[in-house]
């Protein structure tokens, strides 16, 4: 299990607004949600080809296959005749494509790798580019180290001009290996981009293309968009958006899902790259495939949104104006607890913003999915929606407050005080806090403070003074100064009798 947040870290990760102001507006830097740590939720970095069943390139009769050793493809493969390198290199992809533990460090260290990419520039033999192109796809889709391997020996270039081959399989296969080479880290990704393949990749897709070329081509392009320290350059962004926009059009769910999973890399870290994809208009429909029955579509098209609503404010109105909290609700009860946690987080986001945004929250009928969140969620999602709350309330009217207290959020918050996450109940003590704070400047608490010994939280935060965590220990104690009076026999709350319309109405409507 990941090691659990400090507060200040979860500040560099949200909008948060805190009690002091001057980090009401504090931007996250990177999207790291624990969703995101199962790679299977996102489409894989490096894509091995195993398909028993090679593609036929166009002009050129291939050659009988044959069985060889590992000694064989190295004495074969440096011949002269086309053909009988042909049949090495067939034989070295045909191992490199073993469903386990294929040879990828004993093909590197025969220095099978030269001659693949001199091979890559055989125009005059499109089967024997179109192996040799699979083989270093192969290899390339390894770690970090074997796919340095096949950059070291001069494999981009050659395979950025197969993206010109007038042979559609030798073509894909170079947009294949490509997309390896670009997914392993930011550095082998920019050379890529430096190497021009985008106008080339970019060129290649069109509507008569077959569809695995083109959930190729939309993956590369993804992986050409990820990573970060640094996040591609701004004219890489610029040239790949336009065509990321028309393919978020398209039907094919594999086509869908890279593409949000691509505009959710550029919407990563600053606001002038969120404003870059918000620009692009395709909000609207991010939203709508926020509704997708494919858990692979919804998920990065939620991210994506997610990752805009971290931005100022203007962006995350564009958000609520594509109908962002329209569609929350259903995600907020879907059966995927990840998915609640993800939708969780992207609410806390807009409850971070002005009382406008709050307003809206509101108004869309958000404040009963956020109980049921806090009572019944899975802890994971739990946790986010006390950052709904924690954001809501520091940014909150007086009547959106009232509105908030009403709706019942502080009986599960109680009950949430009774967990072992000392983070979490740090958070809520600072939420119940602030509703005291608020409450004693803008009406009578007395009847608040009613409420929470009704809920049995007055003992409970009593009890917290004793917490083995010393920050938890002396905030519920201060709160029990600042807002509680002791005597030797315990507690002692206000007259209850007191009339205090606002307060009669929450403890009325909890």
């Amino acid at each position: 299990m990941p090691a659990l947040e400090a507060p200040e870290e979860r500040l560099r990760k949200f909008k948060y607004r805190g009690k002091d102001a001057s980090v009401r507006r504090q931007q996250r830097l990177a999207v790291r949600l624990e969703l995101r740590k199962a790679k299977k939720d996102e489409q894989a970095l490096k894509r091995r080809n195993i398909s028993e069943l090679s593609p036929d390139p166009p002009s050129e009769k291939p050659a009988k296959e044959v069985s060889l050793t590992l000694d064989e493809i190295i004495h074969s493969i440096n011949d002269a005749d086309p053909g009988v390198c042909f049949r090495a290199t067939q034989a070295a992809r045909k191992m490199l494509s073993r469903e386990r533990n294929p040879p990828l460090t004993p093909i590197i260290e025969a220095g099978l790798i030269p001659r693949l990419v001199e091979f890559l520039k055989s125009s005059l033999h499109p089967c024997l580019q179109f192996e040799a192109a699979w083989a270093l796809t192969n290899i390339a889709s390894g770690t970090s180290e074997q796919t340095r391997a096949v950059v070291k020996e001069g494999a981009i270039r050659p395979l950025v001009q197969l993206l010109s081959s007038p042979h559609g399989t030798v073509c894909e296969q170079a947009v294949w290996a490509l997309g390896n080479i670009a997914g392993d880290g930011p550095e082998f990704r920019d050379i890529v981009i430096a190497s021009n393949a985008i106008p080339h990749l970019l060129s290649l897709v069109s509507s008569t293309i077959p569809i695995t070329f083109l959930r190729n081509i939309t993956w590369t392009l993804s992986n050409l968009c990820r990573n970060k320290n640094p996040y591609p350059c701004q004219q890489a962004v610029k040239q790949m958006l336009p065509v990321l926009c028309h393919l978020l059009q398209h039907h094919d769910s594999e086509v869908l899902s890279d593409t949000c999973w691509a505009l959710s890399y550029l919407t990563e870290g600053c606001n002038e790259r969120i404003s870059h994809v918000v620009d692009a208009g395709v909000l609207p429909r991010l939203v709508q495939l926020m509704g997708s029955s494919e858990l692979s579509v919804l998920t990065p098209a939620l991210r994506t949104v997610g990752n805009v609503v971290t931005g100022t404010d203007q962006q995350t109105q564009a958000a609520l104006d594509a109908g962002l909290l329209g569609a929350l609700p259903p995600l907020l009860r879907h059966p995927r607890a990840s998915v609640q946690k993800e939708a969780a987080w992207a609410l806390s986001n807009v409850a971070a913003g002005p009382s406008a945004h709050i307003q809206q929250l509101i108004a869309h009928g958000m404040l009963p999915s956020l109980v049921a969140l806090l009572k019944d969620g899975e802890f994971k999602v739990q946790k986010e929606a006390v950052w709904i709350v924690a954001n809501f309330v520091t940014g909150s009217t007086r009547d959106q407050l009232i509105q908030l207290i009403r709706s019942g959020v502080l009986e599960p918050l109680v009950h949430l005080l009774s967990i072992q996450d000392a983070k979490v109940i740090l958070i809520i003590l600072d939420i119940i806090s602030y509703i005291l704070q608020a409450a004693d400047k803008l009406f009578k608490k007395e009847n608040l403070c009613l409420l929470l010994e009704e809920l049995g939280g007055v003992d409970k935060i009593e009890a917290l003074q004793l917490h083995e965590n010393h920050q938890i220990a002396q905030t519920s104690l201060k709160i029990i100064e600042n807002h509680f009076f002791e005597e030797e026999d315990g507690i002692i709350l206000p007259d209850p009798n007191q009339e205090h319309d606002f307060l009669k109405s929450v403890t009325r409507n909890a």
